[in-house]
Parts: C-alpha cells; sequence; structure tokens
C-alpha cells in the first residue's frame, strides 16, 4: 500500500547533567573542583534517502527519541554526547508542525538533510562557578531537556510527468505500457486509488520519470473525493500528459473539466506544460473525434498526439515529444540541497502565575528550563535559583498574586514550597 502522509512524535536527546566533584589526593588536602560537564544530547535529523518512495515506516512505528548524553564525571571530564536520530524519507517529503501546521523543511534532493530537533546542551559542572569568593561551589547545573514535537509528513512525488485525466482514461495502462510499473488495471472507473511511478527508457543514457495520478473528477480542487489528495503529487511535475478518453460520451468537456480543475487547486499549473493525448486509437469513438479534437486542443495553443495505450500505436513517437517539452521546460523552484536547520525559538523571559489548587502555577520557556536544569537538593544551587527568581521578577509577581508562606509553585515539573521572606 502506498503511504503519503504520516503523523509522528520525535523528541531530542536531554543533556547531561553537570557534576559536582573536587579533586582529592593524597598530597592536595585542598583540592579544588573539578566537576565536568555534560555532554550534548543527539539532535533528530531528517535525510532524504531516494531509495523510499512512501512513509510506509513512520505508520508501523511513529514515536522516535533521540538518545540523551551523558553526565559529567570527576578530573574535569565531559560526557559523551548523545547520538544524532537520523530519519530517512523520500524525496518529495514535507515536514509540518503538527500544531500549527507551520512548514519547517521540504526535502527533495538526494542526501539533503533537515535538523527539526536539537539536543538539550550539557549542565555546566562546579568548575565553572569558582571565583575568588568561593573557591569551592558545590553548584552545578543538570542536563538541558531535550525538546519534543508532533510532526506532520506528507510526500508530493517528484517526477519528469504527470498523466492526468478522467477516470478510466487508460493512464494506468499507458504507465505500464511505456515502464515496469504494474498498476492496477481494470475496465471501470477509479481503478488507481493511489498515484504509480514508473521509469520509462528512450535510449540507452535516457530515461523519463511518470507518475499516474488517479483519475479526477468535477470538483476535486474543492476536496470532493480524494481531489486534494491527488492534485497535490502534480505539483511536482514539469510537463503533463493530459489523456483524453476516446470512448467517452464527451471527451472536450472531460478534457476542459481537468484543467477548470488543475487552476483551481493551484494557478500556476495554468503554465505548466501540457500535451493533449487522445487514447483508445483502437476504438471507432476515438478515430471519429480525433479531428475535432486535434482542431479544439490546437486551437487552444496546446500540442496535440493520438495513441492506442492498448496496442502501443503511437506511444513511442509521444514519449519522444515529452521529452523534447522536459528539455524545453524550466526547472521548478523547490527547496536547494542545503542542509535545513530549525533553529529553537530564542528563550524568553515572559512567564505567566496561574492559580492551581491550592498553589501556583508559574509557567514561561526561560524559567521551566531553568528549573529543569537545578539541583534543588544542594542549598547552593537552591540559592542561586531564588536569585534567578528575583532578576526575572517572578518573586515580586507571586507576591502580588497573593503567594503565601507554605503554597506550593509549580514550575515545570518542579514542585516547591514557598517560604518566609
Amino acid at each position: 500500500m502506498f503511504f503519503d502522509r504520516a503523523k509522528i512524535y520525535i523528541k531530542s536527546g536531554n543533556g547531561g547533567d553537570g557534576m559536582i566533584s573536587f579533586r582529592r589526593e593524597a598530597h592536595v588536602p585542598y583540592g579544588g573542583p573539578d566537576g565536568g560537564d555534560g555532554g550534548r544530547g543527539g539532535d533528530v535529523v531528517f535525510v532524504v534517502n531516494p531509495h523510499h518512495n512512501s512513509l510506509i515506516r513512520f505508520h508501523k512505528n511513529n514515536h522516535f527519541r533521540a538518545d540523551d548524553a551523558k553526565h559529567g564525571s570527576t578530573k574535569r571530564k565531559t560526557g559523551a554526547s548523545g547520538e544524532t536520530l537520523r530519519l530517512e524519507v523520500p524525496p518529495g517529503t514535507i515536514i509540518r508542525n503538527a500544531e500549527t501546521g507551520e512548514q519547517l523543511a521540504d526535502l527533495t534532493r538526494e542526501n539533503q538533510e533537515a535538523i527539526i530537533l536539537m539536543g538539550g546542551r550539557g549542565g555546566r559542572g562546579n568548575i565553572h562557578f569558582a571565583n575568588s569568593v568561593n573557591q569551592a561551589p558545590r553548584i552545578a547545573e543538570r542536563g538541558e531537556p531535550g525538546e519534543e514535537m508532533w510532526l506532520e509528513l506528507e510526500l508530493k512525488l517528484i517526477a519528469d510527468v504527470g498523466i492526468v485525466g478522467v477516470p478510466n482514461a487508460g493512464k494506468s495502462t499507458l504507465l505500464s505500457v511505456v515502464s515496469g510499473a504494474r498498476p492496477k488495471i481494470a475496465d471501470y472507473p477509479f481503478t488507481t486509488l493511489q498515484p504509480n511511478l514508473g521509469v520509462a527508457p528512450l535510449d540507452e543514457f535516457n530515461t523519463i520519470t511518470l507518475a499516474d495520478i488517479p483519475g479526477l473528477i468535477e470538483g476535486a480542487a474543492e476536496g470532493v473525493g480524494l481531489g486534494h489528495d491527488f492534485l497535490r503529487h502534480v505539483e511536482r511535475t514539469r510537463v503533463l500528459i493530459h489523456l483524453i478518453d476516446g470512448a467517452a460520451s464527451d471527451p472536450l468537456e472531460d478534457w476542459a473539466m481537468i484543467n477548470q480543475e488543475l487552476s483551481l487547486y493551484d494557478i500556476r499549473l495554468e503554465d505548466r506544460p501540457q500535451l493533449v493525448v487522445l487514447n483508445k486509437m483502437d476504438l471507432p469513438d476515438a478515430v471519429a473525434w480525433e479531428p475535432i479534437i486535434e482542431e479544439e486542443v490546437k486551437k487552444a495553443g496546446y500540442p496535440f498526439c493520438s495513441i492506442s495505450a492498448a496496442t502501443g500505436q503511437g506511444v513511442r513517437e509521444m514519449l519522444f515529444r515529452v521529452k523534447q517539452m522536459l528539455d524545453e521546460a524550466p526547472e521548478l523552484e523547490i527547496a536547494d540541497d542545503e542542509m535545513i536547520i530549525i533553529q529553537p525559538e530564542p528563550d524568553d523571559a515572559a512567564f505567566t502565575i496561574e492559580r492551581e489548587g491550592s498553589g501556583w502555577r508559574v509557567s514561561g520557556r526561560r524559567i521551566e528550563r531553568i528549573a529543569a536544569m537545578t539541583y534543588f537538593e544542594f542549598d547552593a544551587t537552591l540559592i542561586r535559583f531564588q536569585h534567578i527568581l528575583e532578576s526575572m521578577g517572578i518573586s515580586d509577581a507571586l507576591k502580588e498574586a497573593g503567594v503565601k508562606p507554605g503554597d506550593m509553585v509549580y514550575i515545570g515539573d518542579e514542585e516547591l514550597e514557598w517560604g518566609e521572606e
């Protein structure tokens, strides 16, 4: 089965904790601090692998976590960094923030990478807190927590040529004839419920990649049927083969309707090079329609040819004509192959205070991360945290809100008791 959408959870690695340690040697009775820093948590990186053509692996498992870093150690040793998590996706994958809908990356080239989440930084060991006043600090930091996010992945097939048309126009048959693809084929509408890719060899050196886009119906641009799911795959193609069903009751009406749906979905598709191809020339109805359709199509400014996908009549000539159109068509303006780095939002000192049960909830990106990195079991680090609350204006804001001694104050996952001044 073809999977072109997925929703996944990702989390970068936590930074390692900094260490509180002092030199202990036989001839150094008053050794100074030597606690090392924690390592950096692993990043979450998406990388394009051209050998993948669907998002099926993300349906089997939709939770992914990078490795946490190791903690700092004695003798100023820094903990090992967490291993980066590299998730392989097919070319044409778009990554969005599932909560906001913001597009984070559009991956189109082989080996293109996007760093979506960066690992938490390591906490500093007590070697960083020594000064002339406090030469033996019992202060260190815990590692910064990794970030987490729900993502929506969407795959837009990348092909040179998109084959469009009404249901049962013969798109799948044409793809099977010109390439090694084996899509499901039958004599009834909507046989194709998923896009199919095929590679058509022209000669020893040249090939064309074609995408058989499932049959479009009136209202597809508004999402009727599976319209949006199908139409987005057309966006990546540089040339369109508009296949007309020569056995239809009014092929010209079908052709006009599909063109309208394409332009309603994306106005840029109006200018996409399009070869109009009348199919089923092995049938009398198609033979009768050919001169009428050719006249109308050429009058509208489109190139025209006629084939029989079932017998192969005119198919080879059609492919060389498409190749000529590809050579003349401009490259699509899509993302380049440079590494994409999604920078986390800068720390924000803004905070809010709300009543929560019998206590108070302090919320804010910066203060929550500082709380997560604080060793509350040590007096020195607790005092340092109190100073941070005062410098950020949180202590005054809590007093103004009505906090009293003995009240619980919740910051992130931490629960603290408000004490006497």
